[in-house]
């Protein structure tokens, strides 16, 4: 007797190592979450659609069942508010977000000493040809301010890249943009109309090198994942051919067009548009190896049809992952690069 019940112990705990876990899906319906850490405090932003709210919860998940308090409202109609993302640089609040209708897209800037009250207006930032612009992150590395967004490279939606400046204020840019990456591999150009690149998020790996984790393919279609663009060791951030990237989505739903190594989520169908949690919203806080760290993400149920409103936040986390090549072909430079990757967990 004793024997069989150890048997039917042994059995449900190997049953509930195989069963996977569900998403961390909050209550939170809406897209392109942006999370950071301010002490003990987790600070999120999200467009209410004609404005911007802050959210303050003691966790990530905590954050969206916290009270929104509104920032800024869109009293100019500028359009289409999207994607804000909050930072805290020199003891300042900065939200920097795109508005604006069709090609009208360009990116502004917020800012205030406090965390959920005192923004003024918004101030339109000074980027390189003043071209249709989203999704824009402003962050440091080695000591220079940068700028890092989605946009086009004319006046016409044929594709989105993801761009690069330097900046001399949260406000400006100084000098020319530079493209890092254009959606030119097969497993991100599975669904366009335009072909996309967005979402940039730099983060800082282990061994103090650049990586810019951004969403490909269309975000109307559960093709949509993350990738990432690995900067070489003592490299160039503006020169684009310093850039490797992954060979295939490292957090997406569909198994053909992951890396090799990497396998598609469980429970979720096209997430994206993510954030790193970090200190303050700063990479150099960027975790080290070993321990897993938390994300936040939006994506679609399985089983759910797959459409922007059935978009919800999620929570998760990831690991820095070693010893990994990516490998290129045809291009300048050497073909493979190795370093730290990055696993996302559901």
């Amino acid at each position: 007797m004793r024997a069989r019940l150890v048997l039917l112990v042994l059995a449900a705990v190997l049953a509930g190592l195989a069963a996977p876990a569900a998403a961390a899906r909050t209550s939170l319906r809406a897209a392109d979450p942006s999370v950071i850490r301010v002490g003990a405090t987790y600070i999120g932003v999200q467009s209410t659609g004609a404005g911007i709210a802050v959210r303050q919860g003691s966790s990530p998940e905590a954050v969206a069942t916290a009270p929104a308090r509104t920032v800024w409202s869109d009293t100019r109609n500028l359009g289409e508010v999207w994607a804000p993302e909050i930072v805290l640089d020199g003891g300042r609040y900065y939200i920097h977000f795109s508005a604006g209708r069709a090609a009208a897209h360009r990116m502004y800037v917020i800012s205030s000493a406090s965390a959920a009250t005192g923004y003024g207006a918004e101030t339109q930032v000074a980027l390189p040809d003043d071209k249709w612009a989203i999704d824009g992150s402003m962050f440091v590395f080695n000591g220079q301010r940068w700028f890092v967004w989605s946009g086009w490279a004319g006046d016409t939606n044929l594709e989105q890249n993801i761009y690069l400046a330097k900046m001399s204020s949260p406000y400006a840019a100084t000098g020319p943009r530079y493209v890092v990456s254009q959606p030119r591999e097969s497993w991100e150009r599975v669904v366009g109309n335009p072909f996309i690149n967005e979402a940039p998020e730099p983060i800082r790996d282990p061994d103090g090198r650049l990586h810019i984790v951004y969403s490909a393919n269309g975000s109307w279609s559960d093709q949509y994942c993350l990738a990432d663009l690995r900067l070489r060791a003592g490299g160039d951030p503006t020169y684009v051919w310093d850039w490797y990237k992954s060979n295939g989505c490292l957090f997406g739903s569909n198994r053909a067009t992951m890396m090799p190594g990497w396998d598609p989520t469980l429970s979720v169908d096209g997430p994206g548009h993510h954030t790193f949690v970090l200190l303050n919203g700063d990479i150099a806080t960027s975790p080290p190896a070993g321990p897993r760290f938390p994300f936040a993400y939006h994506a679609v149920a399985k089983g759910t049809p797959y459409t922007w409103e059935n978009r919800y936040w999620y929570t998760g986390t990831f690991v820095w992952w070693g010893t990994t090549t990516y490998a290129r072909a045809n291009v300048p430079g050497p073909a493979t690069d190795t370093g730290f990757s990055l696993k996302f967990f559901e």
